[in-house]
């Protein structure tokens, strides 16, 4: 009976329990541990990878090719371009004098331009710069009957079944002939189209006059033509102070309903991997994470070969997978990119007379910079799974899986609504207005307005009746009504949470209470301070000495002793952990008198349900 008792109240004996939880409280603290010093070195070796001169670089170069005005035209720059025109002016002057910086500014040589150009003196020019067009076909659109008498030629937009692969214009230099695209060279995503690599292709001279004339010669043979899709301008630099590469891509595309699009890309990337002190601090920090990955990878294979299907029912489980894998993926990148570097990069400086393409290797770095910085924002989203037995965050991750069902279901309501709002705003003001040019616009458009980041002119001069009424509307359903809703729903089931919290409801331990437990129990070992039992004993002895003192007798503080002893033992018995919540729905007395009374009631109805299983089967018996 008393052990079916005990069964009924916990399960396991107290001492396994304590037993059980103490290696869990251990195993928690070191898989902590363990796991800063894995953040820690991660951290190193992620900063490592970026220079603050990355930005400076940067924005110096993008300041002297996209922002130097024409000259005797301040209003045109690359960013300005709208016409071939424009384009060629640019082309002749701010390309041009950017490139070449053969002389100090006293108009002295610095050193042989054969070698060279040095732009704004500290930036070597890799190899020459390239210049590149893409082209369509004729007749790779239909024109309607009625207007063939009108328009004969018709250029559709680039894709590369479209493309222009003969050789047109004076048919005698590599720009008038096609190149055949590299397979290993990555496409360039535009605002109009995707581009593949080769087309019709030249590289600029080391003289700056000879350039100069190439450029007059190709504007008046007509090298931009009508099938002209898009023109990319490549080149890169290296900057010995402070060991960064600059790769810059200028890219002005021609859409099939006419005028020029500019984009540009400026990438500062670090190469050359090894050469500092520093640098060799970061290596061994790499190696660190090769080992801390192999370590964790053994724990996680053995948790899964451990509790199998159950190992996927946890998040954090897949939070520890999702991690690994990113943590993998990096080290892929990283391995591939020095290969590649190793391989290319002897070859691409060998020969200064030709095109430098580092577009390649600044194209994967990056793409390892970024799966290196994804990775460590879920190693951060990590370090909530050890602070979720801190109360505070156990209380947020109950509100949140509480509410889940809740969420999921208002987010139903909440998009279709929202995606409603965005068709109803492209159709409306999508030709007209530029945040709504796109469906993908009109979505980000409208989180915008939500953040209050709107263009409400622009909306109502393009529709005077419809702009006004999508716009207030629109902010009275969402922002007012179905935001506030969420908030609703999250304020009242925390409510919920902090309500069951206060009656007692925490978490099976806290990290603080375990960090101050171990913290008390090495300054006890250390002599530094005295163990609570003396200290509890010691406060007992001084409120007996004062009772005495006030003139109560023994028999009255003896009894009094053995009532404080009572309640100890009830409370160590019933209570997990005091009550320290502030927010109480009853008071602690009346919550003691009535989880007291619930304790004799359920051993009643346990005694009554005996009684009843005795009666039914001497019934059963009898029949």
């Amino acid at each position: 009976m008393a052990e079916a008792s005990r069964w009924h109240r916990g399960g396991a004996p107290k001492p396994k329990l304590h037993y059980r939880k103490e290696v869990e409280i251990r195993t928690t603290l070191q898989e902590l541990s363990l796991y800063f010093i894995f953040l820690i070195n991660l951290c190193i070796l992620t900063f490592g990878m970026v220079n603050p001169h990355m930005y400076y670089l940067n924005k110096v170069m993008s300041s002297l090719f996209l922002d130097t005005s024409v000259p005797g035209d301040e209003r045109t720059n690359f960013k300005s371009i709208r016409s071939i025109t424009d384009f060629w002016k640019f082309m002749e002057g701010p390309l041009l004098e950017g490139l070449y910086w053969d002389a100090w500014y006293t108009n002295k040589t610095l050193y042989n331009l054969k070698n060279s150009s040095r732009i704004y003196y500290e930036n070597i020019l890799l190899g020459v710069p390239r210049v590149r067009q893409l082209r369509v076909r004729n007749n790779t659109c239909k024109v309607y009957s009625s207007f063939q008498s009108l328009m004969s030629e018709c250029y559709d937009k680039y894709t590369s079944s479209n493309e222009d692969t003969s050789d047109f214009g004076l048919k005698q230099e590599t720009e008038w002939k096609y190149s055949t695209p590299d397979s290993s060279s990555p496409w360039h995503w535009g605002f109009v189209g995707v581009y593949r690599n080769g087309g019709f292709i030249f590289t600029l001279s080391k003289s700056k006059s000879d350039t100069k004339n190439k450029f007059i010669n190709l504007r008046l043979n007509s090298w931009i033509t009508r099938g002209t899709r898009v023109i990319f301008i490549d080149f890169s630099l290296y900057n010995a102070n402070v060991n960064l590469f600059c790769i810059i891509r200028l890219v002005a595309e021609f859409p099939a309903t006419g005028g020029i699009i500019t984009s540009w890309q400026f990438y500062s990337v670090k190469l050359l991997r090894y050469v500092s002190h520093y640098d060799y601090i970061i290596a061994s920090c790499e190696i660190t994470f090769c080992i801390f990955l192999i370590v964790f990878t053994t724990q996680e294979a053995q948790k899964i070969r451990e509790f199998k299907s159950a190992y996927f029912k946890s998040v954090w489980n897949w939070l520890e997978l999702l991690l690994l894998v990113l943590c993998f993926v990096a080290v892929s990148f990283n391995i591939y990119c020095n290969i590649q570097i190793f391989l290319l990069l002897e070859d691409l400086l060998k020969n200064t007379e030709k095109y430098s393409d580092f577009y390649f290797l600044a194209y994967w770095y990056i793409y390892y910079n970024n799966i290196i910085a994804i990775t460590i924002f879920f190693a951060w989203i990590k370090i909530f799974k050890f602070i979720s037995f801190n109360k505070t965050m156990s209380q947020l991750s109950t509100t949140l899986s509480r509410c889940l069902k809740d969420i999921v279901g208002f987010a139903i309501m909440f998009f279709i609504i929202f995606f409603a709002y965005a068709q109803l705003g492209f159709l409306v003001f999508g030709s007209q207005v530029d945040d709504f040019s796109t469906f993908q616009n009109a979505i980000f458009a409208q989180f915008r307005i939500v953040l209050g980041d709107f263009n409400f002119a622009g909306i109502q001069q393009a529709n005077r009746i419809l702009g006004p009424i999508y716009f207030i509307t629109f902010i009275f359903f969402v922002f007012f009504v179905l935001l506030n809703m969420f908030l609703a729903i999250i304020n009242d089931t925390y409510s919920e949470v902090k309500a069951d919290y206060s009656i007692g409801r925490r978490p099976d331990f806290e990290l603080g209470e375990m960090i101050k437990k171990s913290y008390n129990n090495a300054l006890e070992k250390l002599r530094l301070k005295k163990p609570q039992k003396d200290e509890d004993n010691k406060g007992k002895g001084d409120l007996a000495e004062q009772a005495r003192r006030e003139g109560f007798d023994e028999n009255e503080i003896q009894s009094a002793e053995q009532m404080k002893k009572w309640k100890e033992r009830l409370e160590k018995k019933y209570y997990s952990s005091e009550i320290q919540d502030d927010y109480q729905p009853v008071t602690q007395q009346e919550f003691r008198e009535l989880f007291l009374y619930a304790v004799e009631l359920e051993k009643e109805l346990h005694y009554v349900s005996l009684k009843l299983n005795r009666v039914m089967r001497r019934i059963s018996a009898l029949q």
